[in-house]
């Protein structure tokens, strides 16, 4: 069981990771239990998995949330990869499906996600966190609120500081 960050308190996720076959292939759905599909194969087995229920969609760095539309605002979760600590494309995935398609539930980020990172995937949008393994979740948790003040407006703040001190 995966231990977690979601909505600022340490939690346990049982959720299963389906990644695609090198062959492109999707991977088969286990007969119960969370699983989390890569945006692929939920949409090339929607109604499968709606059927099914208990599924989120992943996002890979390179997939749109174009592509995804409407879908978002009826999922309860969605993940976002981060690959790498340079890769920033899922700051913006995460913030497009809040604002533009609508998604309310939970949003995951994975992958290369540490302390420094937490405090702008929340302000993204982000709500739930699986940490790197090598990186203590305690630690990483204290990293929501290095910084209580942003300049800048974002979803967590929908004013500019400016506008707040006058």
């Amino acid at each position: 069981m995966t231990r977690m960050i979601k909505d600022a308190e340490i939690i346990s996720c049982d959720a299963q990771l389906l990644r695609l076959a090198e062959d492109g292939s999707f991977a088969e759905l286990p007969a119960s239990g969370l699983v989390i599909v890569p945006l692929a194969q939920y949409l090339a087995q929607k109604s499968a998995l709606t059927s099914r229920g208990d599924f989120g969609v992943w996002f890979a760095p390179d997939d749109e949330p174009e592509s995804l539309g409407t879908d978002a605002a009826s999922l309860a979760l969605i993940a976002v990869e981060f690959p790498a600590f340079t890769d920033g494309r899922g700051f913006s995935i995460g913030r497009l499906l809040r604002e533009r398609f609508g998604f309310v539930g939970e949003l995951r980020a994975f992958g290369d996600v540490f302390k420094d990172t937490m405090g702008y995937l929340k302000r993204c949008g982000f709500n739930a966190f699986v940490v790197n393994s090598d990186k203590n979740l305690e630690d990483a948790l204290l990293g929501l609120n290095d910084f209580p003040e942003a300049y800048q407006t974002g979803l967590d703040q929908q004013q500019p500081l400016f506008r707040r001190r006058t």
